[in-house]
């Protein structure tokens, strides 16, 4: 992306997570084996989705969608962060600090978005039961991700306009392991007070907006279950609850940022890691440990895989006896 300012900074210099060396070397090997698992774990998901037919409903096609989303928000700024931690000199180039500001709003911005199609799924299902492949039907599934897509896309140009006209002429230095727009704009050479409230409106609204939805949704779905049987209830409520935990640990760390912006908090950097490495990983432990078929999916798909090595192993061995 061409920058279109006068601006002097041609890049930026990233604190990182701590300026110990023996911590930066243990953090390597600690946010390494994160990441490796984030991939692991969410391709997993989406692998078991696609390939066992009893999942292919509509609650998980929406969960593969937000593994593959956890994915990218997970891979805009850990590997860089991995990177990091071998070096001395920690920099990113103007343009890298913009990318990575486009990126995290538009996965974020669409995963909040996924995360209310998900709750509209579940009240669906819970609420309109006879129904629920009519109107969860796999196009409109589709039209939600999609959805979810365009409204991140949105968003982050949206918050891209109160960034890109800004002159950095000073000071480069952003505390922080990546770069995020709150920090960033503090850097600039101008008064910045108006897209300061721009950007907290902007991102205000979207979180709002998309927290009050899930509350409204689970606070009718659970109405709904205190009426219904105790089988049918303990049932849904299995399923809810991993749908609620995940809803809690995202916007929780999002609120507390942004709430205070434009104030730096030494929370600030664990809330960061919370949402770019740890909701990554706990989002597929949390919807597989808690759900039978996830679990019996990835059995499956474990027992297809060994039993694929044991028929390649076999015919390779057939091959050398006969040659």
């Amino acid at each position: 992306m061409d920058r279109t300012n006068a601006s002097v900074v041609t890049e930026f210099v990233l604190l990182g997570l701590t300026s110990s060396r023996e911590l930066q070397l243990t953090f390597f090997v600690i946010f390494s084996a994160f990441y490796l698992a984030i991939v692991l774990g969410n391709f997993l998901v989406i692998l078991a989705v696609a390939s066992d037919p009893h999942l292919h409903l509509p609650m998980y096609f929406l969960l593969a969608n937000l593994s593959f989303i956890d994915v990218c928000q997970a891979s805009f700024a850990t590997p860089k962060m991995i990177a990091d931690f071998l070096l001395e000199h920690k920099t990113i180039s103007y343009n890298g600090c913009i990318s990575q500001i486009f990126f995290i709003h538009l996965f974020t911005g669409g995963e909040m978005v996924l995360l209310v199609a998900m709750a509209y799924d579940r009240y669906v299902a819970i609420c309109r039961p006879l129904r629920y492949v009519t109107i969860m039907s796999r196009q409109f599934c589709t039209i939600l991700v999609l959805t979810s897509w365009a409204a991140g896309f949105v968003h982050t140009l949206s918050q891209l306009s109160f960034t890109v006209h800004l002159s950095f002429c000073g000071p480069n230095v952003v505390d922080s392991f990546f770069c995020d727009l709150p920090r960033v704009t503090q850097l600039a050479c101008v008064d910045t007070y108006v897209t300061e409230l721009l950007i907290v409106a902007n991102s205000g609204l979207i979180s709002l907006s998309s927290f009050l939805f899930l509350l409204t949704s689970y606070a009718v779905i659970l109405a709904t279950l205190w009426l219904k049987s105790s089988a049918a209830m303990a049932k849904a409520l299995s399923t809810l609850a991993a749908h609620i935990t995940v809803v809690i640990l995202f916007f929780g760390p999002c609120v507390f940022i942004y709430i205070w912006p434009f104030n730096t908090y030494s929370v600030d950097k664990v809330l960061a890691v919370f949402y770019t490495v740890a909701n990554p990983i706990l989002n597929p432990v949390i919807y597989t440990l808690r759900n039978k078929d996830m679990k019996a999916a990835l059995r499956h798909l474990r027992t297809r895989c060994l039993w694929t090595r044991m028929v390649a192993g076999t015919s390779q061995v057939t091959r050398i006896i006969s040659y």
